[in-house]
């Protein structure tokens, strides 16, 4: 039975960047990974994948060709499904070797197979012919989470696809209806429409994606709906027929919707369960989710959690986060003891959208006094070169002393663009730090000093 200090069961975001944190302290690290290539979902099923994907159908599409000059693209020939997996399947596998290498970097020892604690202290882990025990002073749980599965719906009949699956398709289908509105089914919708693909999508919640700014959500809605997706909202999905080649929902607004195909897109749950985590007492909650304190602590001291695993904000770049400061907590570490205070999200529709920080509502409800200015890319040279008329940013200011309190950016590299906005709110930055700072020409940077401008002249304006 080898011993460890660390043993962190799963290998994607927060798994990865945990063990490695403690590897880089000198500690002695075991990762059990059921899958026989490390990354998780994050480089297999998930988060690369997606956006890879998406990458594909803008390329494939030309859709960031459009209109530039003067010439129309459009696919030559229906794009197959080695057409759009092709790049995805040798990012996940670079991204995997990728992971192996930091890991052996970092001196992490890697079990390939199922892990799972026999008490809190031990994990067993098996794969078909292999068995090991391996203790450890401290566990870290980060088996992610997989697509939630309404009974509504027939999954693994043909055409009925989630998350997951999607990307298994062995046809691009003629048509696609998405069930669920969230960021997944959002993002998912745009990469099909890009490619000309009718698109229908079904959210029972309006308005879309209501943690946004509501101005930021309107706005996405209208350009989804310019790229061909068709809304129901607020609707839901109450009967599911299929057939041979076709399938119809039938919608509790009475209407109904045919398709080719369907993803299913209404949510996750957390892979807690067959893990041991019950009987060794940790809690687990709605969704499976993991209860964790402010250093991702679960009710067992010495058994922490993160990632999706935990729930909200399930994202790939938190996950990471968490999983650091978990192991600086566990081993009085330095130097990262917190999660910082502000963080950015990331959609990756189209077009992009990125935020970071408060949103007029928010501060509404606070009752904080704000001024918004904004920045089209269409008066952006930039914003010109590159054809990307439509995307904005927008930086919302406190009014008493125009520190930064949120940024929001729609359009192409909105969340590469966002981190400068983000960076500014952790420093306590105000519009003075916008209207003093040179940014490269022609960049869409320079939205930031001529939004900082429009927010000035809404808070003074010239008599």
């Amino acid at each position: 039975m080898a011993h460890y200090d660390l043993v962190v069961i799963g290998s994607g975001p927060a798994g990865e960047k945990g063990a490695a944190q403690a590897g880089y302290f000198k500690k002695k690290v075991a990762l059990v990974e059921w899958r026989p290539v490390l990354g998780g979902a994050g480089a297999n099923t998930g988060t690369l994948p997606s956006k890879t994907l998406r990458e594909t159908a803008l390329y494939l599409s030309g859709f960031r060709q459009r209109g530039l000059f003067g010439v129309e693209m459009t696919l030559s020939h229906r794009a197959g499904v080695k057409d759009l997996l092709y790049r995805e399947k040798a990012v996940s596998q670079e991204e995997s070797v990728r992971v192996q290498q930091n890991m052996q970097a970092h001196g992490v020892d890697v079990f390939q197979g199922k892990g799972r604690l026999v008490d809190p202290h031990t994990v067993v882990v098996r794969r078909p012919g292999f068995e090991e025990k391996l203790t450890g002073d401290v566990v870290l749980v980060a088996t992610g989470s997989r697509p939630l599965h309404p009974p509504l719906f027939p999954f693994g009949a043909s055409g009925i696809y989630d998350s997951d699956t999607i990307l298994q398709m062995e046809k691009v289908p003629h048509s696609l209806v998405v069930v669920g509105g969230g960021v997944i089914g959002c993002e998912y919708a745009c990469t099909f429409a890009a490619l000309g693909i009718p698109v229908t999508l079904v959210e029972p919640r309006s308005p879309l994606l209501n943690f946004l700014d509501s101005e930021m959500s309107q706005r996405l809605q209208e350009r989804m709906s310019d790229l061909g997706v068709q809304f129901r909202l607020p609707d839901a999905v109450e009967t599911v027929d299929v057939e041979e080649g076709r399938i119809t929902l039938g919608l509790k607004s009475g209407a109904t919707v045919q398709s080719a195909a369907v993803l299913v897109a209404m949510g996750r749950s957390s892979n807690s369960r067959n893990l041991g985590l019950e009987e060794a007492g940790v809690v687990i909650g709605e969704r499976d989710r993991i209860q964790v304190n402010a250093h991702f602590q679960t009710s067992v001291p010495h058994i922490y959690a993160a990632g999706d695993i935990i729930g909200f904000p399930a994202l790939a770049s938190t996950a990471m986060e968490q999983a650091r400061v978990a192991i600086v907590h566990a081993f009085s570490l330095y130097p990262k003891d917190a999660l910082a205070p502000t963080l950015p999200y990331g959609l990756y529709t189209i077009p992009e959208l990125s935020m970071a920080g408060e949103t007029e509502e928010s501060l509404k409800k606070g009752g904080v006094p704000f001024v918004v200015g904004r920045a089209s890319y269409a008066t952006n040279a930039r914003g010109q070169i590159i054809g990307d008329g439509g995307g904005f940013l927008k930086l919302i200011f406190r009014r008493e002393d125009m520190k930064l309190l949120g940024v929001h950016v729609m359009g192409e590299a909105a969340s590469e663009l966002v981190h400068i906005g983000l960076t500014a709110i952790l420093l306590g930055g105000t519009a003075q730090l916008f209207i003093d700072s040179c940014y490269n020409y022609p960049t869409l940077s320079e939205t930031y000093k001529y939004a900082t401008y429009n927010a000035l002249a809404q808070r003074d304006p010239v008599s």
